[in-house]
């Protein structure tokens, strides 16, 4: 038996992660941990170095809290190309700061022992051909199941997920 559960929330920066939803972690115990959060960090300004903290302090609290979890973290999509992305900033340099936030992304969960997914490439691929939800701003629905197609190539089959 699979059970998922997706404490996510539109609009949360790392600090509303580690305070909100890291301590659900504990309680339910998972076996598998994806992690994409900084879309809204880099919205609010946040530096690289406190980024970069943010996310070491995310990837220590599920390794202690979840000894046991296989974990992956996800690079955020290129929303630069999106409407919604465009009323926040040049979309070049956007892009510049997103690409960062991924390069620290991958950093921070090699260094923590963390598997990162780089499906990148797809995600803008993706933006460019508008694959939009109707806010303009976050994947659609096709695009988050693309993502899934190509996060179940790339994981290790567990004997729950293999035919």
């Amino acid at each position: 038996m699979v059970e998922l559960r997706n404490p996510a929330v539109n609009g949360y920066r790392s600090d509303d992660l580690i305070a909100e939803e890291l301590p659900l972690i504990a309680l339910f115990q998972p076996t598998l941990v994806t992690l994409l959060i900084g879309a809204n960090d880099i919205v609010a300004a946040s530096s690289d170095e406190r980024y970069r903290e943010r996310l070491r302090t995310i990837h220590e609290r599920v390794r202690a809290d979840a000894p046991h979890a296989a974990a992956y973290a996800l690079p955020q999509p290129d929303w630069s190309l999106s409407r919604a992305g465009a009323a926040i900033g040049e979309p070049a340099a956007i892009a510049s700061r997103i690409e960062r936030f991924n390069a620290i992304a991958r950093e921070e969960a090699e260094r923590a022992g963390a598997s990162y997914v780089d499906i990148f490439p797809l995600m803008r691929d993706q933006m460019r051909r508008g694959m939009l939800a109707p806010d303009g701003l976050h994947p659609s629905a096709a695009a988050y199941a693309e993502w899934a197609e190509a996060l179940r190539e790339r994981l290790p089959a567990t004997p729950a997920s293999s035919p």
